[in-house]
Order: structure tokens, then C-alpha cells, then sequence
């Protein structure tokens, strides 16, 4: 391939994740994340030991992962939002065995089967875990194509340097468009092989295990877990901030929302408005310091989504009470205009 190609949003993460060395592949067909599954099965034949499984269901898929990340190998699985409901149990035992995995959410629709369009509904369900216990998950928010295959490189350092699943949160829109990328050159995998299980007569016998029945050995575990998410806390926040320095309001929204919060804002800028934003790349570890420290000198922010509103709660809990903070937001699938964006910020820039 050539140093910049014209490509989509699910081709690029299959192409980035190949160039991590991703060697082990397990999906399971939903739209709009389908391109993701059929660039993996022509395309992990170029990778030397590359396996691609089309599982019998999400379950399945995940559990795959698994097991090839205990062996030792680069895995990754994909889906869209009710198929990575269901993948949420393995999700959780990935996080409990300390597991690098890395997760793709392209976003759709919901709640229910929804639809097959672009949404932001699955907020909550990244950022909370999504399944059962006290775990976390690396979330990270691409906004472009190029985003999409630079986060992809990046997701598979971080799920090795934590032992912890990573989870690439897209929508149906950076999905299916396609932009300019250039990929990065592979980088030398760094990883404790000692957790690696190699099979007999490969040296001491060892297992992993998120069953724990002893109560205080579970609750040392879950200690053990949360010290870790503090070092990822304080290590691995990514933000992008955007024409806030002489801002007197600021909008703040992730992935393609913030493409659409751009177009908007320059709008506005042009007319004189002094309107900024706050992207965050990282959905967990969230960027809170940044929005603190922005309250310092602007109360006024204005989250938007396209959902319901989920990442305004911790919006909330960052500005600890300082400042007002207001919302729009257009669930269930809607793609809003940026002029449609800037006539709800110009009236909440008018109050």
C-alpha cells in the first residue's frame, strides 16, 4: 500500500490492526461494522500465523479472543452496539484475568435491536464496564478515519502495558466514510510473557482464572485492579482542545459529534461568537482535569451528543458544581447539521 490511501472507517482498523500485529481474529456479522469482519477474513491471510474465525455468535467471538490472548497472541473482536452487549460477560472475564484484548464498537441505534445508523448510545455501557464487577475498560473516541487507524496501533500497546481489554468506540458514520490515511509503522510489541500459557513442557505450570471463591482473596484481586486503573488514570488521558483560549462558551462532545461541533463553532466564529470546544479522546480515563481547569475562567459549557445524554454525568462530576452546564442532543440515529448545532448554540450562547 502506498504511504496515503483513500479507505473507510472499518477497513482502516482491520488494515491498522494487522500492521500491530493482530494474529487472531473472532467476529460475528451486525451492520454497520460488517466491512471490519470481511477486511479481516481476506486480509489475515497476509499476516504469518494470522487466524480469522467467524464465530458462531458474539459470545462465542469474544471467548475466542480469550483463550488466543492466553496463548499469548495480538486478538481482536469486533461488533455494533447489541452485539457487544452481549460479549459484555467476556468483556469482564478479560478485565478479571488481565487480559490484553481489544474491543470495536462501531455504535448504532438503540435501545433494543434499533436501527443500523450512527448514534452515541453506548456511553454508559463503555464507560461502566458494561458488564458485572468492579473493572474498568480503556475507551478510546476516533473522529476521523485517520483516528480510527492511529487509535487501532495504539489500542493494542495499551491493552499489553495494562493486561487490560481496550475498547475502540466508533459509530456507524466513521465506519462506512471514507478519508486520507496514513498508517504508522509497526512498533515492537512489548509484553510479560511469564502470564502466557504455552502448554505442557513449556517450563512452570501456571493458570489463569477469574474465579475466585475466597472472599478476601477476590476483594485483594479487586484491589490489585483498581491500583492499576489509577496508574492508567494518571498516565493515558487524551483530549483535543479546539479555539478555547478566548472562549466564552464551550462546547464539549467526542468522536463524530465533535466533527459536527467544529463545523458548527467555525460557523459561529465567523459571525463573531467566541465558541470553543473540548474533544476527549479518552472516554476512560476521562479528561476531567482539563474541563476543571477550563471552569476556572468559563461557566458556561454545553455538552452534545447524539443520544440521549450519558457523557454529561461526567461532565458533571469533573466541574465538581462549578459553572452550568446545558445539553443537545439527537438520539436514535439522527445525524445533525452543524447549522442545525449552531442554532442550538447560538441560543444557549444568548441566555
Amino acid at each position: 500500500m502506498s504511504d496515503k490511501i483513500l479507505i473507510a472507517g472499518n477497513w482502516a482498523i482491520g488494515e491498522a490492526a494487522i500492521r500491530a500485529g493482530c494474529r487472531f481474529y473472532a467476529g460475528y456479522p451486525i451492520t454497520p461494522q460488517n466491512e471490519l469482519t470481511e477486511y479481516m477474513a481476506e486480509n489475515m491471510r497476509r499476516a504469518e500465523g494470522g487466524t480469522f474465525i467467524q464465530a458462531e455468535s458474539e459470545i462465542a467471538a469474544v471467548n475466542m479472543v480469550l483463550g488466543a490472548s492466553a496463548a499469548g497472541a495480538r486478538a481482536m473482536t469486533s461488533s455494533s452496539s447489541p452485539g457487544i452487549s452481549l460479549k459484555q460477560e467476556g468483556i469482564s472475564a478479560l478485565a478479571a484475568d488481565e487480559l490484553p484484548a481489544v474491543i470495536v464498537n462501531m455504535m448504532r441505534g438503540g435501545p433494543g435491536l434499533g436501527n443500523i445508523l450512527p448514534s452515541q448510545g453506548d456511553y454508559f455501557q463503555a464507560t461502566r464496564g458494561g458488564g458485572h464487577g468492579d473493572y474498568r475498560t480503556i475507551v478510546l473516541a476516533p473522529a476521523s478515519v485517520q483516528e480510527l487507524a492511529d487509535l487501532t496501533m495504539d489500542a493494542f500497546d495499551l491493552a499489553d502495558k495494562y493486561r487490560n481489554p481496550v475498547m475502540i468506540l466508533g459509530d456507524g458514520m466513521t465506519g462506512q466514510m471514507m478519508e486520507p490515511v496514513v498508517f504508522g509503522k509497526p512498533r515492537p510489541r512489548r509484553y510479560n510473557e511469564k502470564y502466557v500459557l504455552k502448554g505442557a513442557g513449556e517450563g512452570k505450570s501456571k493458570f489463569i482464572r477469574a474465579l475466585i471463591l475466597d472472599a478476601l482473596r477476590m476483594e485483594e484481586h479487586n484491589w490489585k485492579l483498581v491500583r492499576k486503573y489509577r496508574v492508567v488514570e494518571q498516565n493515558e488521558v487524551r483530549f483535543e482542545t479546539y479555539k478555547t483560549g478566548n472562549a466564552r462558551l464551550i462546547i464539549i462532545a467526542y468522536g463524530i459529534a465533535a466533527r459536527i461541533a467544529k463545523g458548527a463553532i467555525n460557523r459561529l466564529r465567523d459571525s463573531g461568537m467566541k465558541v470553543g470546544l473540548i474533544r476527549p479522546i479518552t472516554l476512560w480515563p476521562f479528561p476531567a482535569q482539563i474541563i476543571r481547569d477550563t471552569a476556572e475562567r468559563i461557566d458556561r459549557f454545553l455538552v452534545f451528543e447524539m443520544s440521549t445524554g450519558q457523557m454529561i454525568d461526567d461532565v458533571k462530576l469533573a466541574l465538581e458544581g462549578k459553572g452550568h452546564v446545558s445539553f443537545y442532543g439527537r438520539p436514535g440515529g439522527v445525524v445533525p447539521t452543524p447549522a442545525e448545532l449552531a442554532k442550538a448554540i447560538v441560543q444557549e450562547y444568548r441566555r
